[in-house]
């Protein structure tokens, strides 16, 4: 059983919290005091970590090169963020979301989750192997990125081209998405943890109609913003069509094992069955995203005045890209069930299509060792990040790419990721921690073509 981290490990962690390293889509409002603050922390509680490893800055951005014995050959890039999301509504946070604050059960705050403990649990992992003498076989990078939330253009974008520039190319891509969840999975009793092996692509669409305007009074048969909900209403109502992927079809593979007997028989046909299963798993949103093109009107609006006919109106529909999709067919799905030539529909903003996924290899069955060494009687399986993360701008620099980190969360916690009450428990950021210990254990070990994989007593 693992035990919760100390205190002094805890309040490391809780100071990270403070800074209030928040991401917006305007650069000119980044704290740059914020990410400061925080470089400063990092650099006095990991000493051996910024005496021994090289450093290269990319803004605020951080990337490490850890030399191995076999300095060429690149054992893993383990990545993860600093910066966090804004805050809405402070008043209903249990705790102040940036005061940081440790109780005997949980390290409460914005970044909790997201994504601060990855990058202080790698730190922390790192120092102690520095501190015991542990050195990697192979060269190991650690890139944390300051900008993850507004898509990493400035941030991960230029460390994987000084990655590409450098000639990298590892065995092991380690980034955030995937987790080990209780009471999610239906039918499923085991924790199950998903080691995401792709990602989601991402576009907003922008439906704006403009009119000649006038007194309400006098108005045709329809205003603007009644075209725009009208277009809105098509695109919502009109999905994107279901349909089962290679990574989903191994998703379920993998957990019918713990599945009860009558849904292992259904997916057991699962070949002739497909469309039936991939309806069954539209019921639920946590589920409806593996198998569809999800649709999710974000924005609306238009009008000045209520007795004046609107001349603009305009609304945003945010995408999560299924593998097999584009943002092209997105585009093309939109004005297809729109059927409103009077509605302009384009991208807006930063877009990105579906990952390539990657095999599970070698990589990943080390992945999967380590947390049923941590979490014993886990269910482990695959699947792919909803959202977007900084992992799709290394996508070819290794051979396997994971997104996983081993804590234990229900739905309570999935709710607080860029949410309210965001906190993380003492004995999930010790399993964070002791997962990157074994992870560059094994890397340091390690002298074949790939990493080995560690058994269930690593």
């Amino acid at each position: 059983m693992t035990e919760p981290v100390d205190d002094r490990t805890a309040e490391r962690l809780a100071a990270a919290l403070r800074c209030v390293t928040v991401s917006t889509d305007d650069p000119d409002q980044v704290d740059d005091h914020a990410f400061a603050q925080l470089s400063a922390h990092l650099e006095q509680s990991f000493p051996l970590v910024h005496a021994e490893l090289e450093l290269e800055r990319f803004g605020h951005s951080r990337l490490y090169r850890w030399p191995g014995a076999e300095p060429e050959r690149v054992g893993a890039i383990l990545l993860a963020h600093q910066d966090v999301v804004p805050v809405d509504d402070p008043q209903r946070w249990t705790h102040p979301p940036f005061a940081g604050v440790v109780d005997d059960e949980f390290i409460w705050g914005r970044g909790a989750i997201d994504d601060k403990s990855r990058v202080l649990a790698i730190l922390e992992a790192v120092e102690s192997a520095l501190a015991a003498g542990i050195r990697p076989r192979h060269t190991i990078f650690l890139a944390f990125g300051h900008d993850e939330e507004v898509f990493g253009d400035t941030g991960a974008v230029h460390m994987a081209q000084r990655l590409r520039r450098l000639g990298v190319h590892a065995d092991l891509l380690l980034d955030e998405g995937g987790m080990i969840t209780e009471g999610v999975a239906a039918e499923v009793a085991q924790p199950v943890a998903n080691i995401m092996v792709g990602e989601k692509g991402y576009v907003t669409v922008r439906l704006s109609v403009d009119e000649r305007g006038g007194h309400s009074s006098m108005p045709g048969k329809q205003t603007a913003v009644g075209r725009i909900a009208r277009a809105v209403s098509r695109v919502q109502d009109h999905p994107m069509p279901l349909r089962m992927t290679p990574v989903t079809a191994d998703m379920l593979a993998r957990l019918r094992q713990a599945m009860p007997a009558s849904r292992r028989r259904l997916l057991g046909l699962a070949g002739i069955a497909g469309p039936l299963i991939t309806r069954v798993m539209a019921m639920r949103p946590q589920t409806e995203s593996m198998v569809r093109t999800t649709t999710a009107p974000t924005v609306i609006r238009g009008g000045v005045k209520a007795n004046v006919l609107p001349q603009h109106a305009e609304a945003f529909v945010n995408f999560r890209i299924l593998p097999g999709d584009s943002v092209r067919s997105v585009l093309a799905h939109c004005r297809k069930v729109v059927r409103d030539n009077g509605v302009r529909i384009e991208p807006t903003g930063v877009s990105s299509e579906p990952s390539v996924n990657t095999d599970p290899g070698p990589a990943f069955e080390l992945i999967a060792d380590i947390a049923r060494a941590i979490v014993p009687g886990i269910v482990v399986t695959t699947g792919i990040v909803p959202g977007a993360t900084d992992s799709r701008h290394y996508h070819d620099l290794a051979d396997t790419r994971c997104n996983f980190a081993p804590i234990v969360l229900g739905e309570r916690d999935l709710a607080s990721i860029h949410g309210t009450d965001e906190r993380l428990s003492r004995v999930n950021y010790a399993r964070l921690i002791e997962f990157n210990r074994r992870l560059i254990a094994q890397f340091a070990q390690s002298s074949n073509t790939a990493p080995q994989t560690s058994g269930a007593d690593a």
